[in-house]
Order: structure tokens, then sequence, then C-alpha cells
């Protein structure tokens, strides 16, 4: 099941109180203090893991508590730090205060580390407020508690080409033939109901990722049909490709439906360099010829199913992914 948003509440370990006392020993008089700090409490720690893809252990499991620290002792011992909990995470992970809607960090890299709920700090003990002049101190702290906070975990999948189209366009397909993913294929509209990736091999043992957005509709970005819970996804892709079924008898309306339900979602989507898939050219007559579209488009008709032309998809994808690196290193 892929799960791409979930609310846990988090609280870190209470910080172990300071001691009070005094150094007691045969024929050592007047010993002095000796009370040691308390120990830190656990913090909540997410890290990026690139080998994980979905929240979906976020949403059985909704508390997180990390263990208290240990009081301070006296013969100036202090008390053990309380062991902190890290929680793995996909990369794309957006997180959020629940309350204040605060974005607190965004996890995009593997083994990138983010404290969302710090532990408490441990007292001092009576040791540390020995002066010349005060030698018998009987102050002493407690722990501090520890932060305890709801928070929202947001993933948005990163991926270098995101597949975009209307419901049954043949993202699927193209996405089982040009890699090893394995998404549910039928002859029905809304056949996904997820978003899927692959990893496309490349020439020269390169290889870039690929992500299958289910199926759009007039009114997306208002929330009709899949709406904004896959919207999201494509504002982590670098490149788009809008796949058009070859067989539609307004293929360019299908285009401007598709750009124009991306630009009322977020004018960044429409500013991502793209390219036009012309999909299931095995279906049409040869006569007939193929849909035209305006001449300033990248257009590149392709038969997922015989296979024809993917391996120039694949050329036509690796270059725009590096249209969009020139395009990210002079912004």
């Amino acid at each position: 099941m892929f799960i791409d948003y979930v609310k846990i509440h988090v609280i870190a370990g209470h910080g172990g109180s300071g001691c009070m006392s005094f150094h007691r020993e045969k024929f050592v008089p007047k010993g002095g203090p000796d009370g040691g700090d308390g120990g830190h409490g656990g913090s909540i720690i997410l890290e990026g893991n690139q080998n994980l893809r979905t929240l979906q252990d976020y949403s059985y499991h909704k508390l997180y508590k990390a263990k208290r620290g240990q009081h301070g002792m006296g013969d100036n011992k202090h008390g053990k730090k309380g062991e902190s909990i890290v929680l793995q995470v996909p990369l794309g992970t957006l997180v959020k205060d629940a309350e204040s809607g605060e974005i607190l960090g965004d996890i995009i890299e593997h083994g990138q580390r983010l404290v969302v709920a710090k532990g408490g700090r441990g007292g001092r003990g009576n040791a540390r407020f020995a002066t010349p002049t005060h030698r018998s101190p009987r102050e002493w702290e407690p722990g501090q508690p520890g932060e305890e906070r709801w928070i929202e975990l947001e993933l948005k999948l990163i991926a270098d080409i995101g597949l975009v189209g209307l419901p049954n366009a043949g993202k699927s397909t193209l996405l089982s033939r040009i890699s090893k993913a394995r998404p549910k294929i039928a002859d029905y509209p809304f056949t996904t109901l997820e978003p899927n990736l692959g990893i496309v091999a490349y020439r020269d043992f390169r290889n870039f990722v690929v992500a299958d957005i289910p199926g759009l509709i007039e009114g997306a970005h208002t929330g009709k049909g899949l709406g904004h819970q896959f919207l999201k996804h494509i504002e982590r892709t670098r490149a788009l490709a809008y796949l058009i079924d070859s067989t539609d008898p307004n293929p360019e309306k299908t285009f401007q439906t598709l750009y124009h339900e991306l630009k009322a979602y977020s004018e960044q989507l429409v500013q991502k360099p793209f390219m036009i898939v012309l999909t299931k050219i095995d279906l049409i007559n040869e006569d007939d010829g193929l849909p035209s579209f305006e001449k300033d488009l990248t257009v590149l008709p392709i038969s997922a199913v015989r296979g024809d032309h993917l391996n120039e998809l694949k050329d036509s994808f690796f270059q725009l992914v590096e249209q969009a690196s020139l395009k990210e290193e002079y912004e």
C-alpha cells in the first residue's frame, strides 16, 4: 500500500535531575559536594533512507517516545543519557509541525538526519555549584522536559521524469517496458491508484528514475479525480513527459487540458523541461497519419506494446534530464 501522508506524535525523553550529595569516606573529613549531573533525554530523529518508498509503517504506529535521562548520583557519577529513537523515512519527506504548520525540514538525501523532538537537558548536581566561598552547596537542578509535538510527514516522490496523462494513456505499460517496475496494467481507466517508480538503465552504466503518476482529469487541481493527492508528486520531478493516446480524437486539446491543470496547481510545474509522447501508435491506421501539434513542441510517437521507438524515447528522456540539470545550475 502506498501511503504518502501521516501524522505522528513524538515525545523526547526528559533530562535526569542532578544529585545533591556530599563525599563520605573514612579519614576524609569534609569531603565536599560530589553530586553528579543528570543525563540528557533521548531525542526523536528522522533519517532519510533511499530504500523506502512509502510512509506505511507510520500509519499503524502513531506514538514515539524516547527514553528519559538517568538521574545523577553521588561520587560525581553522571546519569546515563536516554536512548534516542531514529525513524527511517523515504527520500522526499517533508516534515511540518502539525499545530503551527511550520516546515521543520525536508529529507532529500540518504542518511540525512533531522531532530524533530530534542531531548531535555540533564540537571546539574551540587558539585557544579561549589566555589571557593561556597564550599557546601545544596543547590541542584531538575532535568528539563523533552520536546513534545505532533508532526506531519508528507512524501513527495523524487524522480527525474514524471509521466503525466489522462487515465489509460499507457503510462504504466510504458514504465513496465523501459524499467523493471511492475505496476498494475489493465484496459480500464484509473488502473493506477498510486505512483510507481522505475529505474531506467541507460548507456554507459548510467540510469535515471521515471515516475508513473496516476491519471489526471480536467479539474484535478481543484481536487477532482485523484486531484491533489498525486499532483504534489509531480512537484519533485525534474522534467515531464505528457503521454497522449494517439487514438484520442483531439490530442492537442488533451495536451492543453493537462498543461493547464498543472499550471493551475503550480506555475513552477509548467516551467520544467517537457516533451509529448504519443502512445499506442500500433492502434492507428498508418494511412491516417499521426496527430499534429505546434511546431515548437517535441513530440515522439511510440508503441510500448510493440516496442516501437523505445530506445529513441530513452535518449529523449536522458536529454530532458540533462536539460533540467543545466536549468538547475543557473537558478
